[in-house]
């Protein structure tokens, strides 16, 4: 399979996805958008819900890759690493929010389509903030996967706030001071 052709795939699908949301795109519409017929587009999807299933497979990696890349920042301060890793997913879904009412239906961890995905995606971030906050030690009894559940869910908090990205550094640094029982130190 054709890595190439499928991300174009996969960018119709998104084209289709903010113009018409996922009921109501057909394969006929992913192949128009390619300017291919739908017998191409079968080459490398199975079917509109496995097209719709790679996309966001795909956008997910994508930012759980940046996530990634943020905590394993050892030459960054904790407070920027966390930072990094919510930033991952607070633009996630901002950029899906942002491009179309329908393309937050990604995010959807209760979607039959996806929601796997998002799940997974979730406890993967969990993973990494329970290894930071571990790696910098938390105080008052939290324990480090309760501290990545609260850093996580200051991110869903911000993701339905209009300037959440604004806000993202200063909420950061307030909670892991709280968390990490001291002034975050940043660059």
């Amino acid at each position: 399979m054709g890595t190439d052709r499928l991300d174009e795939v996969l960018d119709a699908t998104y084209d289709c996805l903010t113009r018409y949301g996922v009921r109501r795109t057909t394969m006929d519409d992913i192949a128009t958008t390619m300017g291919v017929s739908r017998s191409a587009v079968y080459q490398y999807v199975r079917s509109k819900d496995d097209a719709f299933r790679q996309l966001a497979h795909r956008l997910h990696t994508q930012a759980l890759e940046r996530a990634r890349q943020a905590a394993a920042a050892e030459d960054a301060p904790y407070a920027e690493r966390v930072r990094g890793v919510l930033a991952a997913k607070l633009d996630l879904a901002l950029q899906l929010a942002g491009d179309s009412p329908h393309t937050a239906e990604l995010l959807d961890e209760k979607a039959r389509l996806f929601g796997g995905i998002c799940t997974a995606f979730t406890a993967d971030l969990r993973r990494l903030l329970i290894g930071l906050f571990t790696e910098a030690g938390t105080v008052g009894g939290i324990e480090p996967g309760e501290a990545a559940d609260i850093a996580i869910a200051l991110a869903i908090g911000l993701e339905s706030v209009g300037d959440g990205r604004l806000l993202l550094g200063p909420a950061t640094d307030a909670l892991l001071s709280g968390l990490l029982g001291a002034p975050v130190a940043t660059r």
